[in-house]
Order: C-alpha cells, then structure tokens, then sequence
C-alpha cells in the first residue's frame, strides 16, 4: 500500500502473509538443485503440491516467536501486543468451518461437472451444484443464487477438475508445518530436512513420495483442523 501523507508505507498482516507466501515459491525455485529447467523449482511439479510451499511458509506470520523477529512499531519499536496477537488467532478462525465447507463445496462441484457431465441432461449443471449442496451447506442459499456462473477459476483460472489442491496444499503444508512445532519452528535439522526432500527436487519426484520422506508417513488433517481452530 502506498504511504499515507507525511508517513511511512507500513505492511498489514495480509501483506505479510502474502509476502511470506510467495516467498515459499522463490525458495522452491532458487534451493532446487535440479539442472534442467522443466523440472527445476516449482516446474514439472504437479499441479496438486505447488503450493504446497508456499502455504507452508504462511505459518510463520501467525506465530508469536517468529512475528516477535518481525513485528513492531513503527514509531516506538513496542513488539506486538498479547492481547493484540491473540485477536488476531481470534480473527483468524472465526467461521472457520464454514470457510471449509466452501471450499469443499467449491471442490466437489468442479470434480463433478468434470467427470460426470452429461450434454443431454437439461440444468445438468445447477443439478450437480444442488446436489453438492445438500452434501455442504449449512446455510440456504438463495433460489436465484448462480454462483457456478462467475466460477472463474474453472473457466480462466486453470483449475479445472483442480480446484481442489487449494484444501490439499492445505493438508501438506500444515502437516509438514506439524513437524517444525514438535521440534521447534527454527529448528535447524528439520529445516534442512524440509530443503532436502521438498524445496531441492523440483519436479523430479512424486510430491507424496517427496512428502513421506520428510514427515516419515502420509499426510494426514489433524493439523489443519487445528491450524483452523477446529481441534
């Protein structure tokens, strides 16, 4: 955001964030240690893991040790607050779930208008997105309601039938995050385990493949249920 009058051009916590997270994608591109370009950083890695580091590195804004690194006044240098820190988790998974019910939602619609499409079937795709609904929403939706028509990651976004690896990149990160909170966020050893068989290997490796030799098991989402407040 550009300066107010007479005053410093000061970062929000969204701005944080957002620059945590492309931060991510820089590391994957500049820690590869793949020589050829197709596969080298994030190219090559299949759609599904590419933001897997990015939203990884996003768990750094919201811990109190690394934004006390980070965060202060700008005119007296005071670190943050506690009790500002704490309206900030607050804010953070407020409506938590219902947020994820809508990426659900949002998820399940994509695949199923991908995979059983059917040209014949009149209102085929208000159909499927009813039916999705009665799976997701808590809260009834409009009759007029036509949200499938300005879907635009589906039609201009490229995430056809991908929708989904918004919540999935969600899992990975915040269960690979897991293993820096049991051993510690600036743990020396686990970093270099997360550079070793994550951000080094492009796309030369299956990503799951990739994911079990740094976490030592499959993905599970119990740490993003908690990261959301919800465990």
């Amino acid at each position: 955001m550009p300066p107010a009058a007479h005053e410093q051009a000061l970062l929000t916590h969204d701005d944080v964030i957002t620059l945590f997270h492309e931060f991510g994608h820089c590391l994957h591109h500049m820690l590869s240690k793949v020589d050829y370009a197709s596969v080298s950083g994030i190219n090559g890695v299949p759609w599904d893991a590419v933001e897997f580091p990015s939203q990884f590195m996003e768990n750094y804004c919201w811990e109190k040790e690394s934004l006390d690194l980070i965060a202060s006044h700008y005119q007296t240098g005071a670190p943050l607050p506690e009790n500002l820190y704490h309206k900030m988790m607050n804010a953070k998974h407020f409506q938590t779930g219902l947020q994820m019910l809508r990426q659900i939602e949002f998820s399940l619609f994509d695949f199923r208008i991908h995979l059983d499409y059917n040209a014949s079937q009149s209102h085929f795709i208000q159909t499927m997105l009813d039916e999705v609904r009665k799976q997701t929403t808590i809260v009834p939706l409009p009759e007029f309601n036509r949200f499938q028509h300005s879907f635009s990651h589906i039609f201009a976004g490229g995430y056809a039938s991908g929708y989904y690896s918004y919540k999935w990149a969600e899992v990975l990160s915040s269960d690979a995050y897991a293993q820096f909170e049991e051993k510690g966020i600036f743990n020396h050893e686990t970093g270099r385990s997360f550079m070793k068989n994550i951000l080094e290997l492009g796309g030369v490796r299956d990503p799951m493949a990739s994911f079990i030799a740094f976490r030592g098991r499959k993905p599970t989402i119990d740490a993003l249920l908690r990261h959301s407040g919800m465990m």
